[in-house]
């Protein structure tokens, strides 16, 4: 299964670099922060922090959330592998990501399901906020310090 996953990854990234995936995801891939707060609570999803590590230690992570920085050394396939393993290798297990605004994990949401994660939302508000809603933070949600990025 592994062996799959990994060249399904490396066709993607062939396509992606071409355009052949539009990246923009849709409403029904959105979860508000305060829903993600609670479903990561119940144990319910894994919620992934996106984000590099300054960014952690500016402004702390989500409580709950998982710290896989998109911009993995490994690139693209080192990141979808880091999210695969900390599911479990379970490409159906609901994952929901999290960024500063909600604008990387638009993008990345819908490439992950094309590479074969079928559970994945994002929260659009981010951790900060944009400027259509208030982010994790201004909803009073709990943050947690980032003391090893």
């Amino acid at each position: 299964m592994l062996g799959q996953f990994k060249s399904i990854i490396a066709v993607m990234l062939v396509l992606m670099t071409t355009g052949v995936f539009a990246q923009t995801a849709t409403v029904d891939a959105e979860i508000g922060a305060t829903e993600a707060y609670e479903l990561v609570k119940d144990g319910k999803i894994t919620l992934i922090d996106i984000r590099r590590p300054e960014e952690w230690r500016q402004t702390g992570v989500a409580q709950g959330a998982l710290r896989i920085n998109m911009l993995h050394p490994k690139g693209f396939q080192g990141f979808a592998q880091e999210i695969y393993t900390a599911v479990g290798g379970d490409l159906n297990a609901p994952i929901v990501l999290i960024c500063r605004t909600g604008s990387r994990t638009s993008r990345l949401q819908p490439i992950l399901t094309q590479v074969g994660f079928t559970n994945v939302k994002h929260v659009p508000e981010g951790t900060l906020g944009n400027r259509k809603k208030p982010g994790w933070i201004a909803q009073g949600l709990p943050i947690e310090p980032c003391k090893d990025c």
